[in-house]
């Protein structure tokens, strides 16, 4: 049986992991147009360059570590009373060690979850939480509820993001590792309702890292994935001002520019709103002027005294032809008609 195609109805599949094997895909339908999590994903860290969640195995000193009870239903009533007395931290390490003790059984999907359930609820540990919500996708996609769970990692990267990370007191953005945590959970459940909005927030995020070309990768990947959807057309607006900011930051290029004003012109065919054309068409007057500018420049270098005066006069006849509205036209027209006269200026 091929695991990528296994489903279970959940508003959107879920294929069969089995413990310790890499996550399966999940699909947004079947079909052609299904996408799997194994597809790339350009401007996302690799999923090798990340840490993956490892399958957890029993601690050290089992006596003090390990569960109270000896099997897995006695253990998980245990943990669920210490939970239910307000006994946190008893109630933690109780999930954990059931999971850590009995991997297979049906117990411990369910000590997975709320262990997660805890982290998030009590703990107010988003980061771990997702963490472990994510350990529950990838050991136990088939056996738990895979769209409520992906659903609530959405909402855990979102707090993630909003609230940082607290070190002596201090929050600090932690960008990178939220901005893994939406990509691991846009690979997971590429079909979700939220994948459209959570990869807008990976683009965004990129461009704080000041990552502009990952930046473009995201925003045009989004677009393809996700065409005439509301995030589809932000993406294509923020997309425009990222590929403008690189333009600014690496000066000159002719191929960058040429690029730029092919996409711009591309994009202004389709439909949008008026301020955005607007934009479009201020960028697309910019990409045209720098152009202009290193053509003007070709011009006036056949415009010397080593140069013959007819490759002077084609080169400024060629600069008018393709730039008639550049700044430099008036003076391109007043030059050929010196040249021709035969006199230099």
């Amino acid at each position: 049986m091929n695991l990528k195609r296994s489903f279970v109805t959940l508003g959107f599949a879920c294929a069969a992991v089995l413990p310790g094997a890499a996550p399966a895909a999940v699909l947004s339908g079947t079909g052609a147009d299904a996408r799997y999590a194994t597809d790339a994903y350009p401007g996302f860290d690799s999923e090798e360059s990340i840490v993956k969640p490892s399958k957890k195995e029993p601690k050290f000193f089992a006596f003090i570590n390990g569960p109270k009870k000896d099997n897995p239903a006695d253990q998980l009533e245990w943990a669920r009373r210490c939970e239910a007395e307000g006994s946190w931290r008893a109630a933690r390490k109780a999930y954990d060690s059931l999971v850590r003790e009995w991997p297979s059984s049906p117990e411990a999907v369910k000590a997975q979850k709320a262990y997660a359930d805890l982290l998030l609820n009590h703990d107010l540990d988003y980061e771990a939480a997702f963490n472990e919500y994510r350990y529950l996708l990838d050991f136990y996609s088939l056996d738990c509820d895979y769209g409520a769970i992906a659903a609530t990692m959405y909402k855990v990267a979102e707090l993630m993001r909003e609230e940082g990370k607290t070190i002596m007191f201090f929050r600090f953005s932690n960008t990178v590792d939220v901005r893994r945590a939406y990509e691991a959970l846009v690979l997971r459940a590429p079909g979700a309702s939220f994948a459209p909005q959570a990869m807008l927030t990976i683009a965004s995020m990129r461009e704080d890292e000041e990552k502009y070309t990952e930046a473009v990768q995201v925003y045009e990947n989004l677009r393809s994935l996700h065409p005439g959807t509301r995030e589809a057309a932000e993406a294509l607006h923020r997309e425009g001002a990222v590929r403008m900011k690189l333009l600014e930051m690496h000066g000159y290029n002719r191929e960058r520019v040429r690029d730029t004003m092919s996409f711009l012109r591309q994009s202004l065919r389709g439909r949008m709103e008026d301020a955005v054309r607007a934009d479009f068409e201020g960028w697309l007057d910019e990409t045209v002027e720098m152009e202009a500018e290193e053509a003007w420049k070709a011009a006036k270098f056949y415009d010397s005294r080593t140069r013959t005066r007819r490759s002077a006069i084609n080169a400024f006849e060629r600069f008018l032809k393709d730039y008639p509205a550049s700044r430099h036209a008036d003076e391109a027209r007043a030059r050929v008609e010196s040249l021709k006269e035969g006199v230099q200026q």
